[in-house]
């Protein structure tokens, strides 16, 4: 991975020259990881993100752009053909499908799908005999391969639909609507409180996501942070309490002695560190929660700090299809966080401390 900056401008993540980019779609966790490690097995093939849902999948193709997708038409299917039909109408790109069921009502699945532009559909990797997985991984390899050269054609089915309520619930419906921004997420150390401050001091009065912060700190410490970072930012600062939401336009701290999760209301949930743990609040714990309950609906943001913490956070990240953010060496007070997480391939974008505020604003406001 190069630690060349990344300019503002929103741009897909690089990759190796000749590979076969793939995004997975499947809501089983176990497949995916199967999948990806199967795929990857070869070194021409990179696994750029996972959806965990239809609906992240339009998004994910969206912002990574890769080469091929990969997915499970899993019921209602057809949940699934309205996707392939968005991503067809949207961004062209082309789909392999795979199936656990060929039978008649499969067989007209396949059918459905084929005709809503996917390319090919396969029976499911059967992952209980390892023999046939194993053959089935490398049909898929193949049929990867080759769909990766194949220049696909806008699919005019997806542009008939009609567009989506205007009170519909963001994540539901529309393309539009997939690329609603609900969390970011900053995780800092060594210099953050500066880091951080800055940063918030920079977003506008009428930022809309909710922001959580995770900065390092000894025991009593995080309420005097608060009221500082609440006395320079226009946004309401306060400290994140287990059971309650965290709220739209509203920035919340992680909470001394305990890590934090977010579920997919937002909610927060504080847990007890390991006694092994050396950082607290952990930053880690905080992103992979968010990472797999928010995915491509959140930007994390990893800041200056020494050691590690955050680092394989930001990589789960950016493979749930969330925007991720590196600070880069020259602004960080010690670049040791943001460095591992570049080596970890988790930064899709390198940037001086004084671009991050305005790049996540262009990010919320879809301007790229």
């Amino acid at each position: 991975m190069s630690d060349a900056k990344v300019g503002p401008a929103v741009l897909p993540p690089a990759r190796p020259a000749g590979s076969v980019t793939v995004l997975l779609v499947d809501e089983s966790a176990a497949s995916r990881r199967a999948l990806r490690a199967g795929l990857q097995a070869m070194d021409e093939f990179v696994v750029v993100g996972e959806a965990r849902s239809c609906r992240d999948a339009v998004l994910m193709v969206d912002r990574l752009r890769p080469s091929t997708v990969l997915m499970h038409l899993s019921s209602p299917v057809t949940t699934g053909l309205d996707v392939i039909e968005q991503i067809m109408a949207i961004r062209p790109t082309p789909i392999v499908v795979y199936s656990g069921e060929l039978g008649d009502d499969g067989k007209a699945g396949a059918l459905s799908a084929l005709s809503a532009g996917a390319i090919e559909v396969v029976a499911k990797p059967d992952w209980d005999d390892a023999k046939s997985a194993e053959r089935s991984v490398a049909e898929l390899r193949r049929l990867l391969r080759a769909a990766s050269r194949i220049k696909v054609i806008t699919h005019p089915r997806g542009r008939l639909r009609p567009a989506a309520p205007a009170d519909q619930a963001p994540g539901s419906g529309s393309a539009a609507a997939n690329l609603a921004i609900s969390l970011v997420v900053i995780g800092a150390s060594t210099g953050g409180p500066q880091a951080v401050a800055q940063v918030l001091r920079a977003l506008p009065p009428d930022f809309a996501p909710a922001v959580l912060v995770v900065q390092h700190m000894a025991d009593g410490f995080i309420p005097g942070l608060v009221t500082w970072l609440d006395s320079v930012s226009p946004l309401r600062v306060g400290i994140a309490e287990g059971g309650r939401v965290l709220q739209p336009g509203t920035v919340s701290l992680a909470p001394s002695g305990h890590n934090v999760q977010v579920g997919s209301s937002l909610r927060v949930v504080l847990c007890e560190p390991s006694e092994r743990q050396f950082h607290v609040p952990g930053i880690d714990p905080a992103f992979r929660s968010i990472a797999e309950s928010v995915g491509p609906h959140a930007i994390g943001i990893l800041l200056t700090g020494m050691g590690r913490d955050g680092a394989a956070g930001l990589r789960a990240l950016r493979d749930a299809g969330a925007v991720t953010i590196g600070q880069d060496e020259a602004s960080s007070a010690v670049y040791g966080m943001p460095a591992v997480a570049m080596t970890l391939g988790g930064v899709e974008h390198q940037l001086a401390l004084d671009q991050i505020a305005p790049t996540v604003v262009r990010l919320v406001r879809g301007v790229s």
